[in-house]
């Protein structure tokens, strides 16, 4: 997409400053309100570009290769608009989305608790209900862009009685709440997305529960899970292949200068798996997101075991094979190249986002439940 292309060069130029700062890249954000990406996925009929899942993941690999915490941010946004599309009533979609669709309203996801952690599907805090209002209170350690959102979706125990995993998803406003940083963010990498720790209070609209209350298990199912995974592995993905791009490029020059021996077994060796591990990433994202793509269209549901065993395995792969790949170009680039911050290819800082890749919903958590999901699908369907 030619709007996207154009965009690349503008996060490539701040990344090593929003990196160095860990500062949120605002500058990128503004560019991405007014590109009208920020509606990539809002149908046409709210204002928004209508596409789908296919240009959402192109859209993400290619803006990673320009910065990765941009992308990230852009790509959990996306994520948020799916779930409005896909899950809020009549009234909250055109009360939302067409400003959604004008760059007004930049989405943030508040799903992490100060006690389960990243844990998705269970909640502490509970909400109170109060006629036609929705009384919150919210304490969440990690909220990637929360600082500059416009407004929130976020996960509450549905009542004070029900249980945790008896979880309810409700969109509010910013201008509703009373929003308080409560953590700083300073990490080895993914500093531009700025996640900081938030408290939040304040009352919204009983319409503005998201999917049926108590229920957002089948919410998660539907979108939340399935654009996560893709958008986050398109991410990855690019960044890494952006960054081996300018790495074969810097090798083939320094050949013709007579330095690199691209006819040396061993260059041509560690090259070749690095290959191998983006490869297998790009066939894998390719395939989950046709499955996703396919039972969407066709109306059917997306938490049968394989499919979610599909969407789980993609992000353990991306995100293992991603690293991997970094870690091969580190070693392949050399001391002064691959390892220093002052190189010109950034793959020290590739590196180091990457590295988070793992961690962000933890792939111990994932691999614990697809052992369990296995034993499901005794056919063990494979993509």
């Amino acid at each position: 997409m030619e709007k996207a292309d154009a965009l690349v060069s503008l996060l490539a130029e701040n990344a090593a400053k929003v990196d160095a700062e860990a500062e949120f890249p605002v500058e990128n954000l503004c560019a991405l309100r007014e590109s009208g990406y920020l509606g990539l996925l809002v149908p046409t009929e709210y204002g928004g570009m209508g596409r789908g899942l296919d240009d959402m993941v192109e859209v993400a690999r290619s803006l990673s290769t320009g910065c990765l915490s941009t992308a990230m941010i852009w790509a959990m946004h996306c994520q948020q608009t799916d779930v409005l599309v896909r899950h809020a009533d009549a009234g909250l979609r055109a009360e939302l989305l067409p400003r959604v669709a004008a760059g007004e309203v930049y989405l943030a996801s508040i799903t992490t608790d100060t006690n389960k952690g990243g844990h998705l599907l269970a909640a502490q805090d509970s909400l109170a209900h109060r006629g036609e209002l929705l009384t919150l209170h919210r304490d969440a350690p990690v909220v990637t862009g929360g600082v500059h959102a416009d407004g929130f979706l976020i996960t509450m125990r549905a009542h004070q009685e029900a249980r945790e995993h008896e979880v309810t998803l409700v969109y509010a406003n910013r201008k509703d709440l009373s929003v308080q940083q409560t953590h700083e963010w300073r990490t080895l990498g993914m500093r531009g997305t700025h996640s900081v720790g938030l408290r939040l209070s304040g009352q919204v609209p009983a319409h503005h529960i998201v999917g049926a209350p108590g229920r957002f298990r089948e919410v998660a199912a539907d979108s939340m899970v399935p654009t996560g995974h893709l958008g986050w592995s398109a991410c990855w993905l690019g960044a890494a292949q952006g960054a081996f791009s300018r790495l074969v490029r810097k090798l083939a020059a320094s050949a013709h200068k007579g330095g690199t021996d691209l006819s040396s077994p061993l260059v041509q060796e560690r090259v070749a798996r690095i290959r191998l591990d983006l490869e297998l990433v790009s066939a894998y994202l390719s395939k989950v997101r046709e499955e996703v793509s396919a039972l969407r269209e066709s109306g059917r549901r997306l938490d049968a075991p394989s499919v979610q065993i599909h969407l789980n395995t993609l992000k353990l792969a991306a995100s293992e094979l991603t690293f991997q790949a970094a870690d091969r170009m580190v070693q392949l680039a050399g001391l002064s190249t691959g390892y220093s911050g002052d190189s010109p290819i950034p793959l020290e800082r590739v590196f180091r986002d990457l590295r988070s890749a793992a961690l962000n919903y933890a792939n111990d958590r994932l691999l614990t439940a697809n052992g369990a999901l296995s034993m499901l699908d005794r056919a063990v369907t494979l993509v």
